[in-house]
């Protein structure tokens, strides 16, 4: 008869099997946390996933991707990663940016479906069951759309006004008050990654990709500790990259306003000849027409230059999002080249 030593051995050595097929296979599920100065949130936010999770899938995997952390955060995440191999850890070598890190380690996800969420409780994580049912359903992205947040009538106002800049200047819509908390079908990621996209406004792309997009209204709650690492020049960092990243026809304007100077110009001449031909002064209406010619010529030059700035930017779209320091708990632990 075994002794009970033995198989408590031989039950760890199933689980620890078990965790190692985990780890080397492709999970059902990859949830994607990004982070910076997260020590109050990220173990309870692990936690979290992990128990909405484990009733619906025993294959999944966490990655939190950590964006030059200066508190604990790191410190915290290597112990929970030693503690379950599920919980995957990437560091990166310095701030890259709510952009591209967050899109960075969505890309390092293994999983037939990538959810994408915040450390800070703020991206709720009630709503995954509901993210992976309407995905297993056959919805290829499900987003969470916030219903209400409160925030300053400044913040406010530049986040309508970041909206209906996309709305009238993008290339293609996007849906307003979506912070690309939500669920991804592999398909999707691939086809965005493809894209080479060195500054991924990753909420635009997943409309720009084609694919069919449900929405799930949610109350977005406070922070559940720690302090926001956004400011009111970050947040407008981060509408103005949006705003360039999804809109080419803002590097066509020029050319809008050179059209509508060239034709004023074409006024002022006839102004000129008009009164050339009736006895009245002509010399102003000449001076007029010739310096509204010349800022017509400088917005014509300014927009074909933006016209074949767009193009070099299509042709060309090809650079590492992050530079990775170390990563843990993956089949392969040495730092993604790209």
């Amino acid at each position: 008869m075994p002794s009970r030593r033995s198989s408590g051995a031989n039950a760890v050595s199933r689980m620890n099997s078990t965790m190692a097929e985990l780890m080397t296979g492709d999970p059902e599920i990859s949830v994607v946390l990004a982070c910076r100065n997260e020590e109050d949130n990220v173990e309870a936010i692990a936690a979290a996933v992990i128990a909405v999770l484990e009733p619906i899938t025993q294959s999944f995997e966490l990655i939190f991707i950590d964006n030059e952390s200066q508190d604990r955060t790191v410190e915290i995440i290597k112990m929970m990663c030693a503690r379950e191999l599920r919980i995957r850890l990437i560091v990166n070598t310095r701030n890259f940016g709510q952009m591209r890190s967050p899109t960075h380690g969505i890309y390092q996800a293994s999983g037939r479906a990538v959810i994408s969420m915040c450390s800070d409780f703020q991206d709720s994580p009630d709503l995954l069951p509901e993210f992976i049912r309407r995905w297993r359903a056959g919805t290829p992205i499900v987003l969470g759309v916030r219903e209400s947040e409160k925030s300053g009538a400044v913040l406010t106002f530049m986040r309508e006004l970041s909206y209906r800049l996309q709305s009238r200047f993008g290339d293609y819509p996007i849906i307003p008050n979506a912070t690309g908390f939500g669920i991804y079908d592999r398909r999707v990621v691939e086809s965005i990654r493809a894209l080479n996209e060195p500054e991924p406004f990753f909420r635009g792309l997943l409309v720009e990709t084609g694919f069919a997009v449900e929405t799930i209204a949610f109350k977005r709650p406070p922070r559940a500790g720690g302090k926001s690492n956004n400011n009111f020049f970050t947040l407008l960092d981060f509408a103005l990259n949006g705003l360039a990243g999804s809109s080419k026809n803002l590097l066509r304007a020029p050319l809008y306003v050179a059209f509508f100077i060239m034709l004023i110009t074409g006024i002022s001449t006839l102004g000129a000849v008009f009164a050339l031909f009736t006895g009245h002064s002509w010399q102003l209406w000449l001076f007029a027409a010739l310096l509204e010619g010349q800022f017509g010529l400088l917005f014509l030059f300014l927009g074909l230059l933006g016209v074949q700035i767009a193009l070099v930017s299509e042709r060309t779209r090809n650079q590492a999002l992050v530079i990775e320091r170390e990563r843990i708990n993956f089949a392969d632990n040495s730092v993604a080249k790209a």
